[in-house]
């Protein structure tokens, strides 16, 4: 995937975080399970904070963009790389949903390390180093419960 500036990458990270929060906020009305509503609705917010930070990246500048942000590292146990591909339909098990849910994470975070690798200025790497931080805490939390989840099951 080529583009031709940074404005054309932040605009497809825009369209992809709106896409992401949309993705969570159908799931948190569409599934049965309650808590993981409550968890959904919190993703679809973080996606829009994601998707706002990149609109004010575009328009402000990296300092209004990033305010008060703490850089951390995140675990990979990598659960998602060993999960097969689906694609949503209603009706989905609990553990089908999680599945998917980590690969949109893991593609999300997959995307924005080619952005950081491509970047070209110190302000550039550091937003899209945040924006992996942040698709990893998600990939990790959802990792974490298709774990419990599983081990609940006898997994």
């Amino acid at each position: 995937m080529q583009f031709e500036n940074l404005e054309a990458i932040l605009d497809f990270a825009i369209e992809k975080e709106i896409e992401a929060a949309d993705f969570y906020t159908n799931l948190s009305k569409e599934t049965a399970f309650s808590g993981s509503a409550k968890m959904f609705a919190e993703f679809a917010t973080e996606e829009r904070k994601h998707q706002k930070m990149l609109e004010d990246f575009k328009s402000q500048g990296f300092a209004t963009a990033v305010a008060g942000y703490k850089f951390e590292w995140i675990t990979d146990i990598k659960r998602s790389d060993y999960v097969v591909e689906l694609e949503y339909t209603p009706g989905l098990g609990y553990n089908e949903i999680l599945m998917l849910a980590m690969k949109r994470e893991e593609a999300a975070l997959k995307l924005y390390n080619k952005f950081l690798i491509q970047a070209d200025s110190a302000e550039v790497k550091n937003l899209f180093k945040l924006l992996c931080q942040e698709e990893a805490k998600h990939k990790l939390a959802l990792e974490t419960m298709y774990d419990d989840y599983m081990a609940k099951m006898g997994d």
